[in-house]
């Protein structure tokens, strides 16, 4: 009969590490505590997970599970095998991933003064079972101790070198899938889509009519704010990590699906923004406050401000603003009153949009209110009463400033400019309509970068500004 076989559970059966994941959790909800938590570490690692776990409740059942040791696994219990999993998580953790499978025979963790992790954990099973007495599917060097005392050797989701590695001293070593580095999850995860939004950069140099001469000095902005970006959304998929499992297409998302370690999103951020700093340095000291005051603004949102009524949409337009203050701060030029009026409107409708797509998603599958989101399903119709009315408010401005002495200073032929404001009122009318059906996008702004009738009204505009020159 075979021996019993032991799983591990972090990077192992779960695609995820349960002390970041829910260190994470705890900082989105309440940060003062998670501070607090990490003043435990002196007391050593087994401390730290249990303070942490006796404050936040992680989600078990939307855990991103490896599917192929999941279904290794059930096998070998289908034959009647005995079954254990072994943790360097939490032991309430662990048993709550175990109650959820109901294959479990045991399970061994961590305490609040024992860190099963390492070779602490090997001696826990050659005590459990003797030397050779179990198998043991692992997936890091850090199981190393154990495999050493392991009759059978497997290994989850192994990079070739180190499966080649282990069997230098294991020669069966048996993989259970092969991990596949996949760039592609990283620009998803640092969303490089969502550059397009950036764009807006470029709009105060258009504006003023400067762009071919303060081309180089924009595009430095571009890429500085952008990885700035990046490292915000980074941190906020972190700290997002169980609402975005709840939700039909953030799910999908590298970290929520467990395709990147978060480990690697914890190294990740802060690299994103000191790139960003290091190429701020070459610009204005305008565009650097402006780079600082969008991220402390977007940190802000991240911890506190996004579960707010009303208050996390205004936010929003405040952050789609921030990239016309910092275009214009990269050429050291001031934003036109008109163009701070227009953005008003016009993002305060775009970030009422957003929210409202999110709520009839949830209508269209039948799901309850939204959660860590202040708003109810009740309060769609609201919502896309004060969308229509800011989206309307958009084109009235436009239509003022056509009538002010400031277009005549830069347009010779500004009547046509009247083109631009019909095309606006039709894009409004059309996004609204779209959201009504369910069909936008998590971020408008990123439909509008992507959308072909929203790049063919973006041309027909374009072309009008140039004539209207």
């Amino acid at each position: 009969m075979d021996p019993p076989l032991v799983v591990d559970l972090d990077g192992t059966l779960v695609r995820t590490d349960l002390l970041l994941e829910s260190f994470f959790l705890l900082l989105s909800s309440s940060p003062l505590r998670a501070i607090g938590a990490i003043a435990t570490l002196p007391q050593g690692r087994a401390a730290l997970k249990s303070q942490i776990a006796n404050q936040a409740a992680l989600d078990f059942t939307a855990l991103p599970f490896n599917d192929d040791v999941r279904n290794f696994v059930e096998a070998e219990h289908r034959r009647g095998r005995k079954i254990y999993l072994a943790s360097a998580a939490d032991e309430r953790y662990a048993r709550a991933v175990a109650d959820g499978m109901g294959i479990f025979d045991g399970v061994f963790g961590s305490n609040g003064t024992l860190n099963l992790a390492g070779s602490a954990k090997a001696t826990s099973l050659c005590e459990a079972f003797g030397a050779g007495g179990f198998d043991y599917i692992g997936d890091a060097p850090v199981d190393e101790d154990v495999w050493r005392k392991a009759r059978n050797v497997y290994v989850a989701d192994a990079r070739p070198s180190h499966l080649a590695e282990i069997r230098t001293w294991a020669p069966h070593a048996q993989a259970i899938g092969m991990r596949r580095v996949r760039i592609e999850d990283y620009l998803h995860a640092i969303r490089i889509h969502q550059w397009l939004k950036n764009l807006l950069i470029f709009v105060p140099a258009i504006a003023a009519h400067e762009l071919v001469a303060e081309l180089g000095a924009v595009l430095l902005a571009f890429v500085s704010f952008s990885l700035c970006a990046s490292s915000v959304y980074v941190l906020n998929d972190l700290l997002d990590l169980k609402n975005d499992r709840a939700h039909s297409r953030k799910k999908n998302r590298p970290f929520a699906a467990g395709r990147i370690p978060i480990l690697h999103g914890v190294l990740l951020f802060p690299l994103l923004l000191l790139g960003s700093l290091v190429l701020a340095l070459f610009l204005p000291l305008e565009f650097l406050e402006a780079l600082i005051g969008y991220y402390a603004l977007t940190c802000a949102y991240s911890f506190y401000l996004k579960k707010k009524l009303l208050i996390d949409v205004t936010v929003l337009a405040c952050l789609y603003g921030s990239r016309l203050w910092a275009g214009a701060a990269a050429i050291g030029a001031a934003l036109s009153p008109w163009l701070i009026a227009f953005a008003i409107f016009i993002f305060f409708c775009l970030a009422l949009v957003k929210r409202c797509s999110e709520l009839i998603d949830r209508l269209h599958k039948s799901k309850q209110d939204p959660t860590g989101r202040a708003y109810r399903l009740g309060d769609l119709p609201a919502l896309q009463f004060m969308a229509a009315a800011s989206g309307a408010v958009s084109p009235l401005v436009l239509a003022l400033y056509l009538n002010s002495e400031s277009v005549r200073a830069l347009y010779t032929y500004p009547d046509r400019l009247w083109i631009v404001c019909i095309i606006l009122l039709f894009w409004i009318s059309r996004v609204l309509l779209l959201t009504q059906r369910g069909e936008m996008h998590d971020d408008p702004v990123v439909f509008a970068a992507t959308d072909r009738t929203s790049l063919l009204s973006a041309a027909a505009c374009s072309g009008a500004i140039v004539i209207s020159i």
